[in-house]
């Protein structure tokens, strides 16, 4: 692989469902900012070269992370959707990154990554990029919403191709710009950057990625966090 590769790192959300007193990726996670220990993943791989880290204009924690002068990030600002920052990573790019080159978008509440895991995704990149996953293990059930509120089940879902999207998910930098961009004028509502390469018309790869690599939600995953960092 020549073409250079860039990493963007949305972190301008405030993480709501934590139900803390500062963004998720601000908590401690072994004395550490959670978003630190992300960071310490994706700089200290050998093949991804900058990271665009997407900020709120108003961030007032980010002066106090470990990376805060880390010759190799940059700050790009957030918008109202995960897709807007995402897409002002993207600008804070130009003139930099190669049309041609990768970019890796990694979820900064995923502290979990492995190195391994990256391995595996730059190996399999297709032609219109790939993304980590994990094949779904449990029964799936799609439920129905009743009158009274409460749900029930309409029927169950086969499981065999189901996957649970990971992230880094990694496309060619002018190709997932401009999905974006499209999906966006479109209306399309963009889940992930993946859903937007669909919409374009291609069809990412599914790399399979290890279960641990867990993205930090709700109180309860801080703790399973810690449980799998401490085994690495």
């Amino acid at each position: 692989m020549t073409e250079s590769i860039w990493a963007i790192l949305p972190a301008a959300g405030v993480g709501s469902r934590m139900q803390a007193d500062r963004p998720k990726q601000y908590l401690l996670l072994k004395g550490r900012f959670l978003l630190d220990h992300t960071l310490d993943c994706i700089l200290s791989y050998p093949k991804i070269g900058k990271a665009v880290v997407v900020l709120s204009e108003s961030d007032p924690y980010w002066p106090e992370s470990e990376h805060a002068h880390h010759p190799d990030i940059l700050r790009a600002v957030g918008g109202n959707e995960r897709c807007h920052s995402v897409l002002n990573g993207l600008h804070a790019l130009e003139g930099i990154a190669d049309e041609r080159d990768w970019v890796a978008v990694h979820d900064i509440a995923r502290p979990c990554l492995q190195h391994s895991d990256l391995d595996l995704l730059f190996a399999g990149l297709g032609n219109s990029g790939a993304i980590l996953a994990s094949p779904t293990r449990d029964t799936m059930k799609r439920g129905v919403r009743q009158a009274d509120g409460s749900v029930s089940i309409e029927h169950t879902v086969e499981r065999e191709q189901l996957w649970h999207a990971l992230t880094p998910q990694v496309f060619r930098y002018r190709e997932l710009r401009d999905a974006l961009e499209k999906a966006l004028n479109d209306g399309f509502e963009v889940t992930d950057e993946a859903s937007a390469i669909e919409h374009a018309g291609g069809k990412p790869r599914l790399i399979a990625g290890r279960a641990d690599n867990i993205k930090v939600t709700r109180p309860e995953d801080l703790a399973l966090a810690e449980l799998f960092l401490n085994q690495n």
